[in-house]
């Protein structure tokens, strides 16, 4: 379960931001909404289901995603893909002198195993400055290991004594012990493998593979189905079948060396996907229920999306993971958007506390009846070119008041300020 992720001085985040899933203490609203959006870990620990994240283009909304992105990567890869003599993957804010030098600050604060967790480190493109791990055994934070460049101290909870020695100057720790069976690190990293799914929403090539394997392996494949019918994409049922293909079968219009990577890639194996729709008669007659259509050539691209999405939705409501999608609203329609999001804030269709959090410009779904107010966020550049991130708990604000009016009007700021376009082209000319 995300509980909290903070990052700082990562591309356009100057300072230390932190978005939190901790449900805020607000005045009941809508008792319906409120038991369905937030479920109860322990007495002091409210958490969110979902939660979207506003602002205008270039206002570090994508960028909040790829940090976590690049910290999940890393706590998972420094050990094992990196050499010594490499640069890290951080991308410092170019836009002050004050923190061009400065480390990048990454922390993500989770519950694993019904205990609570909290990890981070800071780093520049050439070292790990600082790494740190703390957990909650009953009810008081306690350090698992602490680091100061390579100075390393391990608790003897944690039982990685002499794998310090190990850790090169631009790795993790973490990374390390797992690399050498040290089992906290192992089911941290194994949380962050199965549990946190990052997904874009402008390619949707990588998670359409995963709906199909799941189709292809019968695991969900009736959710999955029944999804997709739900949301009324226009047919009725998918047909994914595997074939072998030569260089002979394949279209003479390809250039050799691109069959010879469709061959190579694929294992000489196609996978046609394809979808079965009615066929009527001049009367109106369904006369077939099963004229097949190229998923990827005859439908439409939202129609691919959302297809797509079935897969690691189901994936993620079953199993109670976290899915995090940027760009969630590109080529879905509002209210499919909206469905999805129904999804997460029901306790009928969300029995495992699944968490759905995303970015978008639907404003649509800035519904006081759709969401909390700490369920939504804002991302703003200051005149510095930094990312500000904030959520519409900090506004006292009454419980009917319109979200998406006052929000499109600027009074939460986080829109594009739009100059006066009158004389843009000259009518003269």
């Amino acid at each position: 379960m995300l509980i909290e992720f903070s990052v700082g001085n990562y591309r356009s985040f100057k300072e230390q931001v932190t978005f939190s899933m901790v449900a805020a203490n607000l005045a009941a609203k809508d008792k319906k909404l409120d038991e369905n959006n937030v479920f109860e870990i322990d007495n002091d620990l409210k958490v969110l289901k979902s939660a979207a994240i506003y602002g205008a283009n270039a206002s570090g909304k994508s960028n909040l995603a790829t940090a976590l992105g690049f910290m999940r990567w890393f706590m998972i890869n420094s050990s094992k893909e990196t050499q010594s003599t490499e640069k890290i993957g951080v991308e410092r804010f170019k836009l002050s002198t004050e923190t061009e030098a400065k480390p990048s600050f990454f922390e993500i604060v989770f519950l694993m195993s019904g205990k609570r967790y909290r990890y981070g480190f800071e780093a520049t493109l050439e070292k790990v400055v600082s790494e740190w791990l703390f957990y909650v055994p009953k009810s008081k934070e306690t350090k698992l290991f602490g680091r100061k460049l390579d100075k390393i101290s391990v608790s003897k909870t944690y039982k990685a004594e002499g794998i310090q020695q190990k850790t090169r100057h631009n790795a993790l720790f973490l990374s390390v012990s797992a690399q050498f069976n040290v089992q906290i690190a192992e089911k941290i990293l194994d949380w962050l493998v199965n549990r946190v799914k990052l997904i874009s929403g402008l390619d949707d090539s990588g998670y359409q593979g995963y709906t199909v394997s799941c189709l292809m392996n019968n695991e969900n494949k009736d959710e999955i189905i029944q999804l997709i019918k739900k949301l009324d994409l226009g047919f009725g049922d998918v047909k994914v079948e595997e074939s072998e293909v030569t260089v002979d079968s394949l279209l003479i219009k390809f250039p050799d060396e691109i069959k010879n990577f469709i061959l190579k890639s694929a294992g000489n194996k196609v996978i046609s996907i394809q979808t079965m729709h009615r066929k009527f008669d001049e009367k109106g007659n369904i006369i077939s229920t099963k004229e097949l259509f190229n998923l990827n050539n005859q439908e439409s691209e939202g129609t691919q999306k959302v297809f797509s999405l079935a897969g690691p939705l189901v994936d993620t409501l079953k199993n109670g993971k976290i899915l995090i999608i940027d760009e969630f609203d590109a080529r879905i329609h509002p209210l499919i958007s909206r469905a999805i999001v129904e999804l997460f804030n029901s306790n009928e269709t969300n029995p495992n506390n699944a968490q759905l959090i995303f970015m978008t410009h639907d404003t649509n779904l800035l519904n006081n009846k759709l969401f909390r107010r700490d369920q939504i966020w804002f991302t703003e550049k200051n005149r510095y070119g930094a990312t500000d991130l904030y959520s519409l708990a900090e506004y006292n604000i009454s419980n009917d008041t319109s979200f998406e009016s006052d929000y499109i009007k600027g009074r939460y700021g986080a829109i594009p300020y739009i100059g006066n376009l009158n004389h843009l082209i000259d009518s003269h000319a």
